[in-house]
Order: C-alpha cells, then sequence, then structure tokens
C-alpha cells in the first residue's frame, strides 16, 4: 500500500462565504479584537429604550461615557447573580434596566426618587 506523505500549506479561500463552505470564517490580521468581540457578542452593548431617551430627556439626564461604562459594568454584576429585571442606582440618579437585553428601560432623577416605589425589579444595584 502507498500512501501520499505531501503536505501542503492550508490557505483560507477569499470571498467565500463561512456559511457555504462549513468552515469558520477568516479574520483580517488588522482586525481589531475589541471590535470583533462586539460584532460576535452584540448583546453586549448598553441600548436604551424609546421609553427611557424620552424619561432622560424630559428629565434632563445627561450621561458621559464613563457613566455608561459603570451602568454597562452594574448590568453585567447583576447578570453573573442571575438578575432578571434591576434597578441600578447612580449617585441621584436611578435606572430600571432589563438585564438579559442589556436595556435601560426606564430613568429617574433625584428629584423623583424621593418616596417613589419600585416593583417589578428582582435587584439592585449601587454604582459607586
Amino acid at each position: 500500500m502507498k500512501v501520499n506523505q505531501h503536505y501542503g500549506q492550508i490557505t483560507a479561500v477569499q470571498g467565500v462565504p463561512a456559511k457555504a463552505t462549513g468552515k469558520k470564517e477568516a479574520v483580517a490580521p488588522d482586525a481589531s479584537f475589541a471590535r470583533l468581540l462586539a460584532e460576535k457578542l452584540p448583546g453586549t452593548q448598553l441600548k436604551f429604550s424609546a421609553h427611557a431617551q424620552q424619561r432622560m430627556q424630559s428629565r434632563q439626564i445627561t450621561l458621559a461615557a464613563a457613566d455608561l461604562e459603570k451602568l454597562s459594568q452594574a448590568l453585567l454584576a447583576a447578570d453573573k447573580k442571575g438578575a432578571r429585571n434591576s434597578l441600578l442606582v447612580y449617585g441621584d440618579k436611578a435606572f430600571i434596566a432589563s438585564v438579559k437585553n442589556n436595556t435601560i428601560i426606564t430613568a429617574i432623577n433625584g428629584d423623583e426618587l424621593k418616596d417613589h416605589v419600585f416593583t417589578n425589579i428582582d435587584s439592585a444595584v449601587l454604582i459607586k
């Protein structure tokens, strides 16, 4: 029995979609890890519902990039604990969030926090 011992170099086929070949897609060498992660895990980006956007505008609540990062980290912590709907308290603001959907549902500022009852939540996260 004769066996061919020739091994060639395996290269990715350019221009062929990954689904058509059944193989993993080739990644360009200059692609950043953060961009690839964001593309593959679209649920990781913090979203705001239309209702939350309206509430933030009417209550004049603004958030900087650092604030958004803290809210995202708080949602991640709530998710690790198995939370579904969480109250996020951040300074003089509060947000109700759907943990599963990574979405802020509504926003409340300091003036409206007094004597306010929060319902339909299963967790609370205090953000420093």
